[in-house]
Order: C-alpha cells, then structure tokens, then sequence
C-alpha cells in the first residue's frame, strides 16, 4: 500500500471517529435533558411565605434521603476497596518467596560509607585491627615445652626400636 493511500485512509477513519464522538455528545446531552425534565419538576414559586417554607421542608426533606444514600455508597465502597486490598494481599502471599534483586559488592572501605552516610562533617575512624588483642607467640612456646616430655616417649616407642625396647626391658 503506498503511503499517499495510508493518508488518506488514516484521514477518513479519523473524520468517522469524529463524527462517532460529535453523536455521543449530543446524545448525552439530551439523555441529560430527559433524565432533568423526568426527575426535576419545574419549580412553581407561590406568592405566600407559607407556601415557600413548604418548599423548603421538601427540598430539606429530599437532600436528606439523598445524603442518607450517597453515606451508604460510600461505606459500601470503602468496605469494597478493603476487601479488594485484602485479597490483593492474599494473592501476593501466596505467590511465594519474593524474588531479591541481585546484589552488587561495593568497593569501598568502612570509613568511606560511615562518611558518605553521616556527611564529610563527622570524623569516624573505624580500624578494626586496632581494637584487637595482641597474643604474644614466646607463651605458646613455652607451653609446649612443658607438654613435650610424653611426646618424646611416644615417639621412641614408635616403630620397631620402641618395641624392640619395650621387649628389651621386660626381658
């Protein structure tokens, strides 16, 4: 199709796409006349103050039954929409786990996230090394000099000339 038809094509359904929405207004503004003329009768003013505050005490009369109505809708819908939110919530429990978007290692150090997370106006020093407790290596040596005596006599024992020892001093 070339492009001069798809013009003119596109031209022809927007003016009947037009031409739908004109009908639709005009239909809905005489729905609106016929739905005023059934519903509101015209107003017929009566020349004594008696006959107005009569008036009054209906109209009075009828924006109560609708206020009663319109309270009703509106507690209905609000019970409607908390139900809705508690299904939804349902729905999502049971889906199961939520999946946990993958997490990326940051390359920074302690001290530069507790700056980049309190400001450049707290001065924190977070070495972590510092704080640990220093073992001397010199004590553990001489722990196991201590220990060493029956390790000797179980390595003499090993192999065949701790044995030939042992049947020697039983002999």
């Amino acid at each position: 199709m070339s492009a001069t038809r798809k013009q003119h094509l596109k031209s022809l359904m927007l003016q009947i796409a037009k031409q739908h929405i004109e009908k639709e207004e005009a239909d809905r503004a005489t729905e609106k006349e016929r739905y005023l003329q059934e519903h509101c009768p015209p107003l017929s003013m009566g020349g004594s103050m008696q006959e107005l505050q009569e008036l009054c005490k209906q109209l009075q009369g009828k924006i109560d039954v609708i206020d009663e109505e319109r309270y009703d809708l509106e507690a209905k819908a609000g019970k409607c929409q908390k139900e809705i939110e508690d299904l939804n919530q349902k729905v999502f429990d049971l889906k199961g786990k939520f999946k946990r978007p993958p997490l990326r290692r940051v390359r920074m150090s302690a001290d530069a996230m507790l700056r980049a997370l309190l400001g450049s106006k707290h001065k924190v020093c977070m070495d972590l090394r510092a704080n640990l407790k220093q073992v001397k290596k010199e004590e553990k040596e001489q722990d196991l000099r201590d220990v060493g005596d029956w390790r000797k006599n179980i390595e003499e024992k090993a192999g065949m000339e701790g044995r030939k020892k042992m049947f020697e001093s039983e002999a």
